[in-house]
């Protein structure tokens, strides 16, 4: 009994203690970020054919649709395009700040709400892994993901360092603006009936709004570490609990896909993967697709192995070189399908959704080549030409006489031609003199 309290007391000790798996959660952060947002540039001269009020599916019909599901969607709030454009336009900066990690918790939420506004506005456009990315963005506004390779991880520890030399740090002022001004946008949207048609969304927003004005305040009003303590135990609880949820969906997406796989003829018969390489619509490299499926044993190792890897992977987790292994595979077949069916977004969704699983240490020296190689292009950009030196600092060899010059030049025109032998070096290595 005692072994058994003790076990459990520091199981909820590491719960509450820390935010687990930082490298973790920062991975799925900027894959699921970067997906989003490479889909939205590349469809950027498409965005009134998917998700504009013009679009096939009118905007009056993607009304009448949430009414009746109460989905959210920003985008039905107005059938304008300026309205539109604003939305689209919010929706890849959300993505980008999320990306690199600035404003982490905030971008979060922008990032949830441009991500359900487009696909819920056209529920038709897209495949499963939108329907992956539309969950993730749920889940990573309770997840602390900026903890590590982030714009909020480098001010942290850029102000840390300050503090330890005792040097003043100056105040905040972007967070408590941008906390401002979107809860006045909250606000107009509560008033005007926005969130008639849903309350699990505006409850989200509010509650998010709340909390961050209420940390805010602790850490610049209270001196006794006891509130900021606790805040911090319950941002560990939130996030540890969203990664565990993030873990077991993308579990249950393998089990059931491979399930499923296994009650179909197709699957039995080994031939289920030879018919979408023929379709028009997932064979960008027609001849790749003849070459894989011209052979049957390819097709026939390929369909029972994409069922064996997907029922087999849950139970993996316990042992860690078998789903080592087994990831490795997995990702390897995304990397597949993105080529060969040409479903690139749908193969980053699920390889981002797979790294979550991941070792600490892979991703720790993943991180330190991503350093170094950015350290790397840095150095090469940062190489200038030494500033021009004047002719009495110059040393003596270059004051004597050159080969093109005469008895009969004069001194300025001597110190012209040195001047522009000078200009023409440093032309040569690019740099130039200034006046």
């Amino acid at each position: 009994m005692n072994q058994l309290s003790l076990n459990l007391s520091r199981g909820i000790a590491r719960v509450t203690g820390a935010a687990l798996g930082p490298y973790q959660s920062a991975v799925i952060r900027i894959g699921f970020a970067g997906t989003w947002l490479l889909f939205l540039l590349r469809e950027f001269p498409h965005r009134q054919e998917l998700y504009g009020p013009a679009g096939p599916w009118g905007w009056n019909l993607a009304k009448q649709l949430t009414a009746d599901n109460h989905a959210f969607s920003a985008l039905l709030w107005s059938d304008g395009q300026l309205w539109f454009e604003c939305c689209y336009a919010l929706a890849v900066l959300a993505s980008a700040a999320l990306l690199l990690g600035w404003r982490t918790r905030t971008a979060s939420v922008l990032f949830m709400v441009g991500v359900l506004s487009l696909q819920n506005r056209s529920v038709f456009v897209g495949d499963g892994g939108d329907n992956v990315l539309h969950l993730m963005s749920l889940y990573l506004v309770f997840t602390r993901c900026g903890q590590v390779w982030s714009l909020d991880a480098r001010r942290a520890a850029r102000a840390g360092a300050a503090r330890a030399r005792g040097e003043r740090v100056s105040a905040d002022r972007t967070g408590p603006a941008l906390w401002a001004v979107l809860g006045l946008a909250l606000l107009l949207a509560t008033f005007t009936g926005r969130f008639d048609n849903d309350w699990l969304i505006p409850a989200l927003l509010w509650t998010v709004w709340g909390v961050l004005g209420l940390w805010w305040a602790v850490g610049r009003w209270t001196e006794s570490p006891e509130p900021r303590t606790l805040l911090d135990v319950i941002a560990n609880v939130l996030h540890n609990g969203a990664l565990f949820v993030i873990m077991a969906e993308a579990c249950l997406i393998y089990a059931t896909a491979g399930w499923y796989k296994i009650q179909g003829s197709r699957w039995q018969d080994g031939t289920a993967v030879y018919y979408p390489l023929h379709l028009d619509y997932f064979s960008p490299w027609p001849g790749l697709a003849d070459l894989m499926s011209s052979s049957g044993t390819i097709m026939m190792a390929a369909a029972y192995g994409t069922v064996m890897v997907q029922v087999a992977f849950p139970f993996t987790l316990f042992n860690r070189r078998v789903k080592n292994v087994l990831l490795v595979v997995m990702m390897l077949e995304h990397a597949v399908i993105a080529v060969v069916l040409g479903l690139p977004f749908f193969s980053l969704a699920m390889i981002t959704a797979d790294a979550v699983f991941l070792p600490t240490s892979f991703l720790r020296r993943l991180g330190a080549l991503a350093a170094r190689a950015c350290a790397r292009i840095v150095r090469r950009g940062d190489r200038t030409v030494p500033p021009p030196r004047s002719p009495e600092e110059a040393p003596e060899e270059t004051l004597e006489q050159t080969p093109e010059q005469t008895p009969e030049d004069t001194p300025e025109k001597s110190a012209q031609g040195r001047w522009g032998s000078a200009r023409a070096s440093a032309a040569e290595h690019g740099g130039g003199f200034t006046a």
